[in-house]
């Protein structure tokens, strides 16, 4: 597993949000390291994926700050954000299915937020689709690709953005049980390149076998967060998402 720095690089601090009744972030505050792997999980309905979107700018906070290298970013559109160094993939991948790989990832390094030329943004995107290990799709329609080839585009057009900070939402959901292993080794290589990765999934054993930290939410509130093992043995997360019966199970 990657080291990383005791320097925070995003903070978040009493952040809140609700959509009518629904409260989806209730005050969570949390510090993510600069090399971090940080894990979250939580029952359907917890604000996850909501927390993404507060972090990467897709929904407003309605009160709290989100500080990413000492700056707020409160007041930063997602493009802005995402032109400082904070990328994510979704849930359900949705390239430009008549495009080729490499058209689409350099959709992603043309438009990063950087000044490049046709050469640079070409070269990063070529790198980026090596580093998600999709060289031998380059040439082929999105379109044409199944599901773990799908997501591995997900993370080279993220990637392409040159991130500092990788935000995933359930990256590795409906992948097969051989499938896994493949994702789960780009994802360890890139947080040992030094990117810093946020990872919302539902496959426990598979995030745990990567992150450093793990996170529960539940009801919008954080439930627990510190080393996988000791939150995946608190009481309280056992009750709300993992239920008495759960077992960490292995993966490659």
């Amino acid at each position: 597993m990657a080291t990383h720095s005791n320097e925070n690089l995003l903070s978040i601090s009493q952040i809140h949000k609700r959509f009518g009744r629904v409260v989806v972030a209730d005050g969570i505050t949390f510090d993510v390291k600069k090399g971090e792997a940080l894990g979250i999980v939580g029952p359907n309905g917890a604000g996850k994926s909501t927390l993404l979107n507060l972090i990467n700018g897709n929904e407003p906070l309605d009160s709290g700050e989100i500080i990413f290298q000492n700056q707020s970013l409160n007041s930063l559109t997602p493009a802005e954000r995402n032109h400082k160094g904070i990328a994510r993939t979704f849930q359900i991948p949705k390239p430009f299915a008549d495009m080729t790989v490499f058209e689409n990832v350099l959709v992603g390094s043309t438009f990063q937020g950087k000044r490049v030329n046709h050469k640079q943004a070409s070269e990063i995107a070529i790198e980026s689709i090596s580093r998600a290990g999709l060289e031998a799709f380059f040439n082929t329609p999105a379109g044409k690709l199944r599901l773990l080839d799908r997501k591995r585009l997900e993370l080279a057009r993220a990637l392409a953005c040159q991130p500092q900070v990788l935000l995933l939402d359930e990256i590795a959901g409906g992948l097969t049980d051989s499938e896994l292993p493949i994702l789960l080794e780009i994802i360890r290589a890139l947080n040992a390149s030094g990117v810093t990765i946020i990872w919302i999934e539902h496959i426990v054993h598979a995030l745990v076998s990567v992150v450093h930290r793990l996170m529960c939410i539940a009801g919008g509130e954080l439930i627990a967060i510190g080393k996988p093992e000791e939150v995946l043995e608190n009481s309280k997360v056992i009750e709300l998402y993992l239920g008495s019966d759960f077992e960490v199970g292995g993966v490659a």
